[in-house]
């Protein structure tokens, strides 16, 4: 793979939010479902998702930066120690025609060639391990060159987090969420989820540096309040104000829920403390289905009223009343 930095078309210099944000750019532009007719759009698409994930990665960038690892990840090959001032013209022992020359032997037996002062592969590694070789094996091949041993890795997950609507969170429904390559997908939100529980997308995360599967996508829950419903559980409650007159004459009146408002008839005589309730307009899940309580509230009218004033005073001296009789 080329250079993740120039993949990524960043400085060396760049700060972690620039190499993310480039990637998203990038990953947006050419992933497949944007560039269906294009084959070499999906190569990008994959070159950009494996520069990403070595970039990513604090650890792995500064392994990278410190040249310990190449641009997959592999480890970097420094060298035999000695080897660098070795060179044509030295003593016996020595490589007279170059490193090049070397060849591995078949069978144990040195190169085509080579004189006393030559060396097969089994003189190598018995100098190098101090012992012989009866137990090294010639590295499988493929293709002419070493088979990687290195197991592929799954893809890292992402974290995102989605706003979803109160009646949405209560209902249950679709939110729709932009995913870390940019592509939008719509979630599903289970009715009356845990605020903070993360729904896990299958193969939505980031892609394998090496063939393996995708990371997932980890869908966090927030929800956004509801100016009048709150929840309890699963039931929800609602505050609803009426009038003076609706309190004591009666009154039909329109409750806000989360499909829309209904229309709920408030008995003669209520009283502010009164609670009506509405069967099955809660919270419908696997624990059950929840009501919706609406808590009336009286409320008297703005600035000064003379009538009320003296119909309270005629109440007060001709039929008061203690509703506080049987507290504490």
């Amino acid at each position: 793979m080329r250079d993740p930095y120039t993949v990524l078309g960043v400085a060396k210099s760049a700060s972690a939010a620039d190499v993310k944000k480039a990637f998203r750019k990038l990953a947006k532009q050419y992933h497949p479902d944007r560039n269906p007719d294009d084959p070499k759009a999906k190569e990008r698409f994959s070159e950009v998702n494996a520069a990403y994930e070595l970039l990513g990665d604090e650890a792995k960038r500064a392994q990278f930066d410190r040249g310990e690892i190449d641009a997959e990840g592999k480890p970097r090959f420094q060298g035999f120690e000695g080897f660098a001032n070795r060179g044509r013209g030295a003593g016996a022992g020595g490589f007279h025609e170059g490193f090049e020359t070397f060849t591995w032997g078949g069978g144990g037996g040195r190169q085509a060639g080579a004189g006393a002062g030559g060396f097969s592969a089994e003189d190598l590694f018995s100098n190098l391990f101090g012992g012989g070789t009866a137990g090294f094996r010639e590295p499988p091949r493929s293709g002419g060159g070493f088979r990687s041993s290195t197991p592929p890795r799954p893809g890292q997950d992402v974290s995102i987090e989605a706003a979803v609507p109160f009646a949405t969170w209560a209902k249950g429904g679709k939110a729709r969420v932009t995913l870390a390559d940019g592509r939008e997908v719509d979630v599903t939100i289970p009715a009356g989820i845990d605020e903070g529980k993360a729904i896990r997308l299958k193969g939505q995360g980031y892609a394998s540096p090496n063939g393996g599967r995708p990371g997932d996508a980890l869908i966090t829950v927030r929800v956004i309040p509801h100016p009048q419903i709150r929840a309890e559980g699963n039931n929800l409650r609602v505050d609803v104000p009426i009038t003076l007159y609706e309190a004591v004459l009666g009154a039909k009146v329109r409750v806000p829920t989360v499909s829309g408002a209904v229309e709920v008839t408030v008995p003669p005589r209520t009283t502010g403390t009164r609670t009506l309730r509405l069967k099955g307009k809660g919270i419908k899940n696997e624990a059950g289905t929840g009501d919706l309580l609406v808590s009336l509230r009286i409320v008297l009218p703005d600035g000064p009223d003379a009538e009320l004033e003296a119909l309270a005073r005629r109440m007060q001296d001709g039929a008061p009343y203690d509703p506080r009789k049987n507290s504490a």
